[in-house]
């Protein structure tokens, strides 16, 4: 990807200003040009996966996401490709917008595309063209959609149809109920679960807070504005802390794919002014992850996005994603929305938290942990409340980080009978340097865990339950990444090989654990000890002096930290 020499003045930690951002939108239009049919209604990109949709779909996903990267590129010329596919695609080369469809999500694209560039683009278009580009959308109306974030197509192609005057009633139906549903998915401290259950991921950033704060910026509804910007600027403050210091997110979830699309929630909020980040801090953070992928080969020789997170890698495939899929990380281009002049772009850029400080930080709403060391930007997240088993292995694992990515081999997993299972995860609670979940493995066998943490070192306490006596069990940790070095050391029932046996009744395990970057860390003995008090009660001592006292108790955990 060609883009401009890097500017360290403004942008000391990255070097990548709005001049950078227009360069890597026009790289990418360019490169996905010659993919279009002649009629430009589609755009077959290469590619072994076809999506469980189909070939047509697939390239209805090409032409949808890429406008949007056109759109947010505000590029008339650009544009003017797409008006083409406008006059042949809807009502004609199209598949139609039904039940749980994908063009249903597509929809959800142009419609939003359309409504960003009406001057530009559906004002020039000829009557005939927008009354079946209308018609077309306005399926997505009474198309039923899977009960997750996908409730939220129809309030995105609602919004649009309201505004031009297109079957205005069922538009402001599909609105109100599509709002109405992501109300029961709303847990507080601005997340949102992605459907019913604890479906906590990147979804609630780049879909879940998008779409609706989007729709009431553009319909201009202050009230509506108001209660989404508030949850959003919530958000960001937690979110802010899932970055590491090289710019990467942390991969966790599904559709990851999408990339630089985390860089979303980060631009909606200085774009409608709800936002905790300085004008400059959000700029670091978007700027590093468009850097860190750019930088790590997320972009092929060809100038195109496989799948995959950095360069292709089938792990990361879902059975949904088709060739053009990684193009939802066009949201992440929302940003050039904003004017030149802006003070996000202008102001200089700021170091993101992990760059700051040492930080442990808990998130009660989904029940996570952020641990971050600044010596090397390292960011880990201990996951004890997102589930969705479809999706293993980017749910099920105890904790991910910035420079790893899941093994299939159940790294930072509790092996107990030969099995890694981990459903049904039961919140417990975090505070102050710690969290707890409760998880079952097998019928009638829980895992009981709590994990500890002060700057890169870890304690983690399993306490096995419903199993046979002498039924083994292994704990595992980090996976090795590039740059990075890991570490599990036994501390409790765990022989040198990380491996234990279950005795007569509820049976504690505990492993100390770390992952860094730094070259010459201290051993990790040195900065962490733990001590048995009791069958089900742990002494946690930190070298610093601080420690913790940690109690299982039937149905709970009770965790007592002194400094």
């Amino acid at each position: 990807m060609r883009l401009p020499p890097d500017d360290r003045g403004p942008s000391p930690y990255t070097g990548f200003t709005r001049a950078h951002w227009e360069a890597a939108a026009d790289e990418l239009l360019a490169a996905v040009e010659p993919y279009a049919t002649a009629d430009r209604a589609l755009y077959h990109l290469p590619g072994d996966h076809v999506s469980h949709s189909g070939r047509l779909c697939d390239g209805l996903e090409g032409y949808a996401r890429t406008l949007l990267l056109a759109a947010f590129r505000q590029d008339g010329t650009v544009l003017g490709r797409y008006a083409d596919g406008l006059a042949a695609g809807p009502g004609g080369v199209w598949p139609d917008v039904t039940d749980r469809s994908q063009p249903l999500v597509e929809a959800a694209s142009v419609a939003l595309a359309l409504r960003l560039t009406r001057p530009l683009l559906w004002d020039r278009l000829d009557d005939t063209v927008r009354e079946r580009t209308a018609d077309w959308l306005a399926d997505a109306l009474t198309a039923e959609p899977w009960p997750n974030n996908w409730e939220l197509f129809p309030v995105t192609v609602g919004g649009f149809l309201a505004e031009i005057g297109h079957r205005p009633e069922a538009a402001r139906k599909a609105i109100d109920h599509g709002l109405e549903r992501i109300e029961t998915w709303y847990v507080g401290d601005g997340w949102y679960t992605d459907g019913d259950g604890r479906r906590f991921d990147h979804y609630n950033g780049w879909a879940l807070h998008l779409y609706p704060v989007l729709h009431a910026w553009l319909a201009d509804d202050r009230e509506l504005l108001s209660r989404y910007g508030r949850r959003l600027a919530r958000y960001l403050a937690d979110y802010a802390h899932l970055f590491g210091g090289d710019g990467a997110p942390v991969p966790q979830g599904r559709s990851l794919t999408y990339r630089f699309a985390t860089a979303a929630p980060l631009w909606l909020g200085a774009l409608t002014g709800h936002t905790p980040l300085s004008p400059g801090e959000t700029r670091r953070l978007a700027s590093g992850a468009l850097r860190y992928f750019v930088d790590g080969g997320a972009v092929d020789g060809r100038g195109l996005l496989p799948l995959g997170w950095l360069g292709p890698d089938t792990s990361f495939v879902q059975g949904y994603s088709g060739p053009a899929s990684p193009y939802w990380a066009s949201k992440g281009f929302l940003g050039l929305l904003l004017p030149a002049e802006h003070e996000v772009w202008t102001a200089p850029e700021e170091p993101g938290p992990a760059g700051r400080a040492d930080a442990v930080r808990p998130l009660p709403a989904p029940n996570w942990l952020v641990q971050s060391t600044r010596s090397d930007g390292l960011v880990r997240l201990h996951n004890h409340g997102s589930e969705d088993v479809r999706y293993d292995p980017f749910y099920t694992r105890l904790a991910y980080s910035s420079a790893t990515v899941p093994a299939a081999s159940y790294d930072n997993s509790v092996i107990v009978g030969g099995n890694p299972g981990r459903t049904g995860i039961e919140p417990l609670g975090t505070g102050e340097g710690w969290i707890a979940s409760r998880h079952t493995v097998d019928d009638g066998i829980t895992v009981t865990s709590v994990v500890l943490a002060e700057g890169a070192a870890e304690a983690r306490c399993h306490l096995v339950s419903g199993a046979e006596p002498g039924t083994p069990v292994r704990v595992t940790g980090w996976t090795e990444g590039a740059g990075v070095r890991a570490e599990l050391l036994p501390a409790v029932g765990l022989s040198d090989d990380l491996a234990g046996s279950v005795g007569a009744g509820d049976t504690l395990f505990v492993a100390l654990a770390r992952l860094t970057a730094e070259p010459d860390p201290p051993p990790l003995g040195e900065l962490v000890s733990v001590r048995p008090a009791g069958a089900a009660e742990l002494e946690v001592e930190w070298a610093g002096g601080a420690g913790a006292r940690v109690r299982w108790d039937g149905p709970g955990v009770t965790v007592t930290v002194r400094g």
